[in-house]
């Protein structure tokens, strides 16, 4: 199966060169992109399939480094503005924990229709997905990338969280990762997967970084400041380690990062809308430092959108504003997290994560004879700071067409819409959970 897209406005390529064409084309054969230029070259190449993306900036699919996928839509916005922090997490888990294998698998394929049509392609679930088996399908409908695995803890707490001795939940990670990684033509990878260093003993995460190195993987962990000097002194710091938020970090840790190759995920919408201020402060001294920084929206029930371009944006406007310095961070950089840096901090890069041949062929059209898209002079400028996920027309997965004039084409968005609408009823009714209703009366 070939693929022509042409008549691009302009093709945002994150190639090494940063170059960005004009008039682009971009060629597609057996999933793989195989050539990239102006439209007059690719003129006279014959095609399958042409899609003509005029008035389109098209850019690579983004990565999400951060996404608990299986659960938030069911609950989505019943957590009031001062329902935060342990009080709120100990609520979501616990209704996550009562949800069927039909419920997570419906709610699971509606995260991915809503990730897929704001343009993300790869998402990294760190293990809080029950029911793999049967959200496979729903990764296999979509065809996303998908890093997923099982989440570890040792140390009992309050969280709603599946809870194993050490060498029972290393084993369960190991069994894992042999049945699932490399499963839908190497789409899914399996990681270890520790929750993080207060629920887990430090022979649990160091157990599970040496189990990422012996299994060829990786292994990811929610961090915060203060815990990186434990991390590097046990071992479970390493070119194969993701850490998740590390809000908080000062100067030293980021040099302990660094120093150990180490990459960071950052949630900006999540600690922005909780009051944790921008959360990671010290994205440009990572970068500065090497340190592969990639972007994550963490779940509909704590940023409460997966829009990687809103998640550009809270980003980019917040470590300005908080730092007060309009040039701490740029448009570019925070597309470099989105796309190509994501795709490193993963260990991805030589797959996805810009448009260059060889690559898979993840690709976004943004629909740009909009409105807020216009004057279109700086396609980067304009896409963090005027645009968001509703512009996109047309996404590709491996070649293959996944949304199609803003719609998903693997899912009947608004039946599917509809059914968690009445899990989400139902989940809440027959736990007892509080329900916000808001603050204002519904009459």
């Amino acid at each position: 199966m070939t693929l022509k897209i042409a008549n691009a406005a302009y093709v945002i390529t994150l190639d090494a060169q940063r170059r960005i064409l004009s008039d682009g084309a971009v060629l597609v054969e057996d999933g793989r992109i195989t050539r990239v230029g102006k439209t007059a070259e690719l003129k006279d190449v014959p095609a399958d399939q042409t899609i003509d993306a005029t008035g389109c900036v098209i850019t690579p699919a983004f990565v999400n480094g951060h996404m608990h996928i299986s659960y938030a839509h069911a609950v989505r916005g019943n957590f009031p503005d001062d329902f935060v922090g342990r009080e709120r997490l100990r609520e979501v888990f616990r209704l996550q924990s009562a949800m069927t294998e039909q419920e997570e698998y419906a709610t699971s394929l509606l995260a991915i229709a809503e990730l897929v049509k704001n343009g993300t392609v790869t998402f990294v679930d760190p293990g809080s997905t029950k029911y793999v088996d049967a959200c496979l399908q729903a990764y296999a409908e979509a065809g996303c990338r998908v890093i997923t695995g099982i989440s570890l803890i040792d140390t009992p707490g309050d969280l709603h969280l599946p809870c194993f001795p050490t060498d029972q939940a290393l084993q369960r990670t190991r069994e894992f990762v042999h049945r699932f990684d490399g499963k839908l033509d190497g789409r899914v990878r399996a990681w270890t997967m520790p929750f993080s260093p207060d629920t887990c003993s430090s022979e649990l995460i160091s157990g599970a970084k040496r189990l990422a190195d012996e299994l060829g993987t990786w292994m990811t962990v929610h961090h915060s400041g203060g815990w990186t000097a434990s991390l590097r002194d046990t071992g479970a710091l390493g070119s194969n380690v993701l850490l998740a938020h590390a809000a908080g970090i000062d100067d030293g840790e980021v040099e302990l990062i660094a120093d150990a190759g180490a990459s960071v995920v950052v949630c900006p919408s999540t600690t922005q809308k909780e009051g944790g201020g921008l959360g990671t402060r010290k994205v440009p001294e990572l970068r500065a430092r090497g340190v592969a920084v990639g972007l994550g929206c963490d779940s509909a029930n704590s940023s409460n959108f997966l829009d990687p371009v809103r998640a550009m944006h809270a980003l980019a406007v917040g470590l300005k504003d908080g730092r007060r310095d309009a040039r701490v961070i740029s448009a570019e950089q925070v597309l470099e997290m989105a796309t190509i840096d994501g795709a490193r901090a993963l260990g991805m890069q030589d797959q996805i994560g810009s448009i260059e041949v060889g690559k898979q062929a993840d690709l976004v059209l943004f629909e740009t004879r909009t409105a807020e898209w216009r004057s279109l002079l700086d396609p980067v400028n304009n896409l963090v700071y005027a645009a968001d996920g509703r512009s996109v027309r047309t996404v590709v997965a491996s070649g293959r067409v996944v949304v199609e004039n803003g719609r998903v084409v693997f899912a009947d968005e608004a039946a599917l819409a509809e059914q968690v609408q009445h899990m989400g009823e139902d989940l809440l009714a027959r736990t007892g959970a509080r329900i916000n209703r808001g603050r204002w009366p519904i009459v």
